[in-house]
């Protein structure tokens, strides 16, 4: 990754974080740890390595060749909208049509093909896909960031409310961590969210839903949010959004 969201929990808990870096060889087992050789040259040391790599899609030696269906140079299957492959009346999901390989996704992508299979018509959306990491702080995060609207030449503002301010957070010992919404110029719409703290996996939902329907940070921010809770810093964070912030 070439940047790491910024908390201050990470830097307290992290002697080093190495971005943009690649692991090359794994050169020594030990009883007490690994040592690893980088792309860089550099060597590290560790007790233990926890691997996580992507998927790739298992389709070969099904048979897809003889349904003529349209494969992609990365082996996944190229659908429609509604889940449909080239062929009519065949449809796929999951990680072997690419895009999100997310078992949340696939459910719902399930849901679409089942739906247009037995002639009902639905098509799936994924301007507001939830991702989450369940680390400690958790991670949550929806829609666009920052460098994506950059890189689509989106007039945006961003806003960001600290757990620091928010009263639950206090409560149960947890003020690491923001929300931060991206907001369009133009229509006050919600384009996008990131959360970093405690319940962020949960809380990134309420995001997700204003994203999906299309809701601007004013909305969001005069929806009556219940006090004290973790929620609350979305709505702050709308508020800042509006300039119109109470606990900052």
């Amino acid at each position: 990754l070439p940047s790491l969201i910024p908390g201050k929990r990470e830097t307290r808990q992290y002697r080093n974080i190495l971005t943009e870096t690649k692991l090359e060889e794994i050169t020594q087992y030990r009883e007490d740890g690994i040592t690893a050789r980088l792309d860089k040259g550099e060597k590290i040391e560790a007790e233990k390595i926890l691997i996580c790599v992507g998927r790739s899609p298992r389709i070969n030696n099904m048979g897809l060749e003889e349904l003529s269906l349209k494969i992609s140079q990365e082996g996944t299957i190229f659908v429609n909208e509604k889940m449909e492959t080239t062929q009519e009346g065949i449809y796929a999901i999951g990680d072997v049509v690419g895009g999100y390989l997310l078992a949340h996704v696939a459910s719902e992508e399930g849901i679409i093909a089942a739906e247009n299979a037995t002639k009902l018509t639905s098509e799936i959306d994924y301007t507001s896909v939830p991702s989450c990491i369940f680390t400690s702080p958790e991670i949550g995060t929806v829609g666009l960031t920052p460098d994506e609207a950059e890189e689509k030449e989106m007039e945006v503002r961003i806003a960001r409310f600290p757990f620091t301010a928010c009263g639950k957070a206090h409560a149960i010992g947890e003020t690491d961590g923001f929300v931060q919404l991206i907001v369009r110029e133009s229509d006050d719409k919600i384009l996008g969210g990131q959360i970093v703290g405690s319940h962020a996996a949960d809380l990134v939902h309420e995001i997700a839903l204003a994203i999906r329907w299309g809701l601007t940070a004013e909305q969001l921010s005069s929806t009556i949010h219940a006090h004290p809770t973790l929620s609350e810093a979305i709505m702050e964070a709308a508020r800042k959004a509006e300039k119109k912030p109470i606990h900052l």
